[in-house]
Formats: C-alpha cells, sequence, structure tokens
C-alpha cells in the first residue's frame, strides 16, 4: 500500500536487501503455496534506525499500526505479535503495560499471516483512529 513503512531488523554489517515473490493475490494466512504471482515495481527508499531494535518485522500504513510475530507454533507466534504491540505502545505512546494489554484486547485484530511452511505468522493490526486523527 502507497504509504507504508516496513521496519525491518538488521542483524549483520552490510547487510543487503531483496524484493522477490510479489502476490497480486493471496488469502490471509497463506494455507498453500498457491497465489497470484505478480512482478513488482515500486520506490523504496532506505533509512536505518539505530535507536530501533526489532527483533522482528514491525510495519505501518496510513490507518494503522502492525506488530508482527513469527515460530514454528502459532500460538507463540500469535503471542510475539502481541507482545510487540504492547512493546510499541508503552514506547511511542507512553502506556502502561497494563493499559495496553487492554487495548490490544479491545481494539487489535489478531490474524493468522502465513501456516504454509514451518515458520508460523501473526500480525496484530491497531487502528491509528484510536489515538485521534490518523496521519
Amino acid at each position: 500500500m502507497v504509504g507504508t513503512t516496513l521496519f525491518l531488523p538488521v542483524s549483520a554489517p552490510g547487510a543487503l536487501f531483496f524484493v522477490g515473490d510479489g502476490h497480486a493475490g493471496q488469502g490471509n494466512g497463506e494455507v498453500d503455496i498457491t497465489a497470484l504471482e505478480t512482478s513488482l515495481i515500486g520506490n523504496l527508499e532506505f533509512i536505518v534506525h539505530k535507536d530501533m531494535h526489532l527483533t522482528v518485522p514491525r510495519a505501518e500504513t496510513p490507518t494503522q499500526y502492525i506488530s508482527m510475530g513469527l515460530n514454528e507454533d502459532l500460538t507463540l507466534a500469535a503471542k510475539q505479535a502481541v507482545r510487540e504491540m504492547i512493546d510499541f505502545l508503552m514506547k511511542t505512546k507512553g502506556m502502561t503495560k497494563d493499559d495496553a494489554y487492554m487495548l490490544c484486547s479491545v481494539a487489535g485484530d489478531l490474524n493468522v499471516t502465513q501456516v504454509v511452511d514451518g515458520t508460523r505468522g501473526a500480525h496484530m493490526l491497531l487502528p491509528k483512529s484510536i489515538f485521534g486523527k490518523a496521519k
């Protein structure tokens, strides 16, 4: 989506970036290897945030904050996505851990990202609108 920012953890000096496996259509959960493959064309800008110490990717769209969890166990992936959102809310919105956890429960949407291979994925979507006008 135009205007989306993807934050990736980088743990190797001089790391490179590769874009591939574009999908024009794929259901949430990626339950099979089948998707509508497409070419990718876009403009990418890379900014290094040395103050961010992520262990998994995080994203921000014009309307949502997105946290992610990855693990061989789907339950652990889901827990990681929730914990990552709680961490984000504590660091960026000044919320207490308990308040952030409660907000995730009442306003966050937890989704299965993928189950197609050995790594299971979950992501939590939190609408920016609950904090006032979306930027």
